[in-house]
């Protein structure tokens, strides 16, 4: 098991490194990443989540799917909560940055991944659902974080999100008898397949064009990637084991919350007003950590 993991991360980290050496040599520039991103989050990621729900229907799998709604919720209001605490004495500027990345991890990019390296397409439909309660909280309390104020624009955000829309299809897909025909699903199936690599090439493009110098000279973005990488899932772990909750469910809880700061971190800053740059910083050394990281939480953890 262990070695499995690692050998996951590793083959994650090869794909990085595949998207930061194309983007250095040209292959994928600005563009290209904006079109592979909008690829991801509107086609294949949107299909991957709806070929996984093609299941037959199993009470304890959909029992195991509202547990996971629950945990989510409480996990992103403690991790809300223990952000304000932890980061109180941060400047302006820096702690609405720092308290995102703390409660809200990259499950799209990286989560998807690696929970499916991990536990196949179940895995994906426990991210999934997981990731429909961190989707309403991006666009709630995320934003709250800039704007002081929680909007209901801000919420339909939520309902007109692609990932958000497949989970939802998926689920009436899950509960209903009538499942895909296979050409259908085979096709849903093969283009959200290439969810992993063009992942892991948009993160490797992302990474490419950071400056090493001021991210390595900036102490709190040291701290934010702690809190995030290792506090976080710890504390997850620790609540979750003391209570006895469901073992695997804790696992995949605790896998989720050990991936670096989402890649909305700088995307939300940009439009409401925030330090972009700074949360792009803290997004990528999370990132370059977080691949000694995860494999560390996995190993000693799970």
């Amino acid at each position: 098991m262990n070695i499995d993991v690692i050998n996951q991360v590793i083959i994650l980290f090869l794909m990085m490194l595949v998207g930061v050496y194309a983007t250095k040599r040209g292959f994928i520039t600005k563009e290209v990443e904006k079109g592979l991103s909008s690829l991801l989050l509107n086609i294949t990621l949107p299909f991957l989540i709806v070929s996984t729900f093609n299941l037959e229907f199993d009470s304890n799998l959909l029992d195991s799917a509202k547990k996971i709604v629950i945990y989510s919720i409480v996990i992103h209001l403690g991790l809300y909560a223990l952000s304000k605490v932890i980061f109180f004495k941060a400047s302006k500027e820096k702690q609405p940055v720092l308290r995102f990345i703390t409660t809200f991890s990259n499950v799209g990019f990286m989560g998807y991944p690696v929970l499916q390296s991990i536990f196949g397409d179940v895995g994906v439909f426990y991210g999934a659902i997981f990731n429909m309660v961190f989707n309403a909280f991006v666009w709630t309390l995320g934003v709250s974080l800039y704007s002081g104020k929680k909007s209901l624009r801000s919420f339909i955000q939520v309902l007109k999100n692609p990932a958000f829309i497949a989970v939802c299809l998926g689920l009436v897909l899950f509960i209903s008898p009538v499942k895909l025909p296979t050409p259908i699903y085979k096709t849903l199936k093969l283009m959200g397949d290439t969810t992993t690599p063009i992942s892991m090439l948009i993160v490797g493009a992302m990474l490419s064009s950071a400056n090493f110098k001021e991210v390595l000279s900036d102490w709190t973005i040291y701290l934010g990637s702690f809190i995030c990488l290792i506090v976080a899932p710890l504390l997850v772990y620790l609540v979750m084991t003391t209570l006895g909750l469901d073992r695997e469910l804790t696992r995949v809880c605790v896998i989720i919350i050990a991936m670096p700061g989402a890649v909305m971190a700088p995307i939300i800053a940009s439009k409401y007003g925030g330090n972009a740059e700074y949360a792009s910083q803290c997004v990528f050394l999370s990132t370059i950590l977080s691949v000694i990281t995860i494999p560390l939480i996995i190993v000693t953890l799970l």
